[in-house]
């Protein structure tokens, strides 16, 4: 596996690990409209470290918590008290800028205001909107959807039975001739799920740390994989290197032997009879031979030995 086919899956590895890690920002208390002077608090939920709480407002744009405004700590953010120059939209954002969903907050100056969900909510959920004031009595409401009249509940709250999509609009409230500011109801889609059979048991939804934990350990286990494939192939490049054993292999040679004899010599006539000699004095038989190597290698085979020469001595 080249370099940079190894930095591509790290790459997606990491990508996919950061996937699971998406945070989610909630508010306190959860509503879509606070009065002036009133504590918030906001969190990332779900968020790993370098999250931090950013918004825009009619005066800043993408500003960040503890630094242009609120007080941070850690991934959350706090406003000890809000004023309508606070409202705008609010997020997380991570330092890759990674972003989460998106609440908009309503700061009001005046006297009635329509507490909402400041989350989607689900559909089939049963929303309540409250119409509060500062009267220490709930008093008798009116409720608005996208400006249309839509009932009177005598103790400021409205129940909306199983909602829908089509139940998605601006609400507002109004109380004697104070009306309050309109706030947008969002509802999200119930996510399908398969019915199973009436003997097998229902799956329970998977704890939020697992899917960290998960992918985590696919990113462990391709690591792994993949020092096991380098390891492997260098091993299969050194093993033909390695392979020659002792003895496995010789060397032979073609020896060509040729054989010459000198004549005897004869006896010697001058030296008389008494200097003839009983035994002829003879030279060693010089034999040379040619040798011819051959450089290539061939397996050890069992040769017989050469035939032996014999020569009479005469």
């Amino acid at each position: 596996m080249d370099p940079t086919s190894l930095q591509r899956l790290v790459f997606l590895t990491s990508l996919l690990s950061c996937s699971t890690n998406q945070a989610r920002l909630t508010v306190t208390p959860s509503s879509s409209q606070v009065f002036r002077d009133e504590r918030v608090s906001l969190r990332c939920e779900d968020a790993s470290e370098g999250w931090t709480v950013r918004r825009n407002t009619s005066r800043d744009r993408r500003a960040e918590c503890g630094v242009d405004w609120g007080s941070s700590a850690g991934s959350s953010c706090n406003i000890s008290s809000m004023d309508p120059t606070d409202s705008g939209e609010y997020w997380c954002e991570s330092t890759e800028g990674s972003t989460s969903n998106t609440i908009t907050i309503t700061a009001s100056g005046g006297s009635v205001i329509l507490q909402s969900p400041a989350l989607p909510v689900m559909e089939g959920d049963d929303v309540t909107l409250t119409c509060r004031t500062k009267m220490a009595d709930p008093p008798s409401a009116d409720f608005y959807k996208d400006g249309v009249f839509i009932g009177t509940e005598s103790d400021g709250h409205m129940t909306l039975l199983h909602v829908s999509r089509s139940d998605e609009g601006l609400y507002k409230c109004r109380v004697q001739s104070k009306e309050s500011p309109e706030s947008r109801l969002s509802v999200s889609e119930k996510p399908t799920t398969t019915t199973s059979p009436p003997t097998s048991r229902s799956v329970s939804t998977p704890p939020s740390w697992l899917l960290p934990v998960a992918a985590s350990l696919c990113v462990l286990v391709l690591l792994v994989l993949i020092i096991l494939v380098v390891l492997l192939r260098r091993c299969i490049r050194r093993k033909p290197e390695a392979e020659v054993e002792k003895g496995e292999d010789v060397t032979y040679s073609d020896v060509k032997i040729s054989q010459s004899r000198n004549k005897p010599i004869k006896q010697s006539r001058e030296s008389g009879p008494a200097a003839v000699y009983s035994e002829v004095k003879r030279k060693r038989d010089v034999c040379y031979g040619e040798i011819t190597i051959n450089t290539h290698r061939r397996r050890a085979e069992i040769v017989p030995e050469p035939d032996v020469l014999y020569s009479s001595l005469k």
